[in-house]
């Protein structure tokens, strides 16, 4: 899978990183422009060459989410977090006041990211790499499933501290790994699985329980906090799915569909589950 390489470092001051966002600044900042072939979205940067990361194919529970900054139970999302930080390079990392770095040793670790776009935010969608970059910054390289398995997506997935959330712009063996991974991972119980309700079912009482309780899919829990602050019951949430309208593919059935309500139910009046597997899905690229 032919990505564009860009060298550069890893900055984390003055920044809030969560589980699958990091600040990266480019060597080059002009190579900004080589992301998705130079067309499609832009990645938005400062005059140095400072960017956000998305990292691809992976979500972290969250750790502000939204106006009122909502949270998914953080013993995750910190984990998550501080695991990415400690993968990187980081050590010492300080915030005194709450998620904003303010000091970390050392200032920056040296890096490379490997990507094929931006997302609507302007954020980089990227694999990220620590260390001496494998290529030629600046040009696309061929990324394998061994080159995928020295990055900080592949890692937090083996370390069960995220969740797969794949996009159709994955190649299908990179996907492929991170969904056998992803298995591994939820079968030794490691990391978040064993806390895991995402299709067994999420008991919600109100908002409470989804920022302190329950352990879901955080695609599902942001549409779920976008529904509770509507103040509507509970009943009504598959329709509201259904208008949100978010695209994606059933593997194991071929399905294409348009909405969440086609693998959300809701039972019992308060108990929310997905029908299908995070890895069973690809959406639509955001």
């Amino acid at each position: 899978m032919p990505m564009l390489l860009i060298k550069g470092f890893y900055d984390i001051k003055g920044s809030q990183p969560d589980g699958d966002t990091v600040h990266f600044t480019a060597d080059d900042p002009a190579e900004w422009s080589l992301v998705g072939g130079g067309g499609g979205r832009a990645v938005e940067h400062t005059a140095l060459g400072r960017a956000t990361l998305r990292l691809d194919a992976i979500d972290a529970l969250e750790t502000h989410y939204g106006p009122g900054r909502d949270h998914q139970p953080l013993m995750f999302a910190h984990a998550a977090r501080d695991e990415l930080l400690r993968f990187l390079g980081f050590t010492d990392v300080q915030r005194p006041t709450g998620e904003t770095v303010t000091a970390s040793t050392p200032d920056t670790v040296p890096g490379f990211v490997l990507t094929r776009g931006a997302d609507v935010h302007g954020r980089c969608v990227a694999l990220a790499g620590r260390g001496a970059p494998p290529g030629t910054s600046g040009l696309e390289i061929d990324v394998d499933v061994p080159l995928l398995q020295t990055t900080v997506n592949h890692h937090l997935i083996v370390k069960g501290l995220v969740y797969p959330t794949f996009y159709r712009s994955l190649f299908t063996t990179l996907r492929t790994e991170l969904a056998t991974a992803t298995k591994t991972a939820r079968d030794a119980g490691q990391g978040l699985w064993p806390s895991d309700v995402t299709t067994t079912g999420a008991k919600i009482t109100g908002l409470p329980s989804l920022t302190d309780e329950v352990v879901i899919l955080p695609k599902l829990f942001r549409r779920t906090v976008d529904y509770l602050r509507l103040a509507m019951p509970l009943s009504c949430y598959p329709a509201f799915l259904a208008g949100v309208q978010d695209r994606y593919s059933v593997l194991s059935t071929g399905e294409r569909r348009a909405g969440l309500h086609h693998i959300v139910e809701v039972t019992n009046s308060s108990t929310v589950r997905m029908t299908q597997l995070p890895e069973d899905l690809v959406f639509e690229d955001a």
